[in-house]
C-alpha cells in the first residue's frame, strides 16, 4: 500500500525531473493548494488545473532554473511536511534567489487534498526588484 509520505516523495521526485503529469497524479480534483501571501503565486487554488495554471506555469514562465531542493520529510501520518529551499533566477531582473521553505501536505484516501507553503517572501521579492 502506498503511504502518504510515499505519495509526497513521488511528487518531489517528479518535480525534480520536470514531470508535471506525475507531479499531479495523486492530487485530488478538489485540492486546496495555498501559496503564501507575498509569494509571486499567492493565493489558494482549487483543483489541479488551477494549481498548474496559477503556480507551476507562472513559475516556469517567470523564473529560470526554478526548483525546490528537498532536505527532509516528516511523516505525520495523513500530514507530511517537506523542508528544503527554493532556488532560481528571476527572468525580468536576472537576479538569483534562494529561500528556505516548508510545505505542509494533507492526504486522504491516497490523494493530496491540501497543500500549504511557508517561505521567506522577502528573499523572493529581493530577486524580483
Amino acid at each position: 500500500m502506498t503511504t502518504p509520505i510515499d505519495i509526497v516523495r513521488a511528487h518531489y521526485a517528479a518535480s525534480a525531473q520536470g514531470h508535471l503529469d506525475e507531479m499531479m497524479a495523486h492530487v485530488s480534483p478538489q485540492v486546496r493548494w495555498t501559496e503564501m501571501a507575498g509569494f509571486p503565486c499567492a493565493g489558494t487554488w482549487i483543483g489541479p488545473q488551477a494549481v498548474v495554471d496559477n503556480v507551476f506555469a507562472v513559475l516556469g514562465r517567470d523564473w529560470v532554473g526554478y526548483r525546490f531542493e528537498l532536505e527532509s520529510l516528516i511523516d505525520g501520518g495523513m500530514h507530511v511536511v517537506g523542508i528544503g529551499s527554493y532556488q532560481g533566477t528571476y527572468r525580468a531582473t536576472g537576479k538569483a534567489m534562494q529561500a528556505r521553505v516548508v510545505h505542509v501536505w494533507t492526504l486522504q484516501d491516497q490523494q493530496i487534498v491540501a497543500f500549504e507553503q511557508f517561505t521567506d517572501t522577502h528573499l523572493v521579492h529581493r530577486a524580483m526588484r
